[in-house]
């Protein structure tokens, strides 16, 4: 017990120290999540609430399919785009398999299913009601669209912050596309798996005391405005 103990107080150390190693893969860590987040969120919330707002031919389908694809295996996807971006593939010139660039379309392929599915939920419990009570107060459609956005902007962001959490936590795809190599696409999740692997359990336990700081944050302010919401 006296090694974990020892880990624990090592651990502590290192986050108190600044260590320079520690703080680029949490840096690392927290920006491609940021970029794969924003990058989905900007393009398929808005087509999540457009889609939901009308009725389609094959909306069945449609939500079926992004539903389905929730639940792909990280480690498929990943697979997928390494194939995709090696140099014998259509897009190996590009020269991106092994860099964080890898990473931020691996986690954006993975969350891509998730923020449109939430969102087209929300859109069609919520916000076609909205657009129904914008209709019958007169206004356009830019005037219900600000609507839409103002009642539903903390169920928005939840869905963001949802994305957020999936991108930072993701292990098997990043490891596949970006390799793990250190100062370039060594993230935590990835990290911590190399750390334990190799015995050095201090800088796994600091990594992982970080990373489960941020998810707690993440899923507590998450339950606060989901108690917001329904109040």
């Amino acid at each position: 017990m006296d090694y974990i103990l020892n880990g624990f107080i090592r651990a502590f150390q290192l986050i108190i120290s600044l260590d320079k190693e520690l703080y680029e893969v949490i840096f690392l860590s927290i920006g491609v999540a940021l970029v794969s987040t924003t990058i989905i969120s900007v393009i398929f919330i808005p087509l999540g609430l457009k889609l939901g707002l009308k009725k389609f031919k094959g909306e069945f389908f449609f939500a079926r399919t992004i539903f389905s694809l929730m639940g792909v295996p990280s480690v498929v996807v990943g697979l997928v785009i390494a194939l995709m971006l090696s140099r014998n593939s259509v897009f190996g010139f590009l020269e991106l398999l092994y860099t964080p660039i890898a990473i931020i379309i691996a986690q954006s392929f993975l969350i891509l299913p998730l923020c449109l599915s939430l969102t087209y939920t929300l859109s069609r419990s919520k916000a076609r009601k909205i657009n129904r009570v914008g209709k019958i107060l007169g206004g356009n459609r830019k005037d219900r669209l600000f609507l839409i956005l103002s009642e539903l902007k903390n169920e928005l962001l939840i869905i963001v912050i949802t994305c957020f959490s999936r991108a930072i936590t993701e292990v098997g795809a990043v490891m596949i596309v970006g390799g793990n190599l250190k100062g370039s696409t060594r993230v935590m999740t990835t990290s911590i798996s190399m750390l334990n692997s190799m015995g050095d359990y201090s800088k796994g336990i600091a990594l992982g005391i970080i990373l489960l700081g941020i998810t707690f944050l993440i899923n507590n302010f998450i339950y606060v405005h989901k108690t917001e919401v329904k109040d």
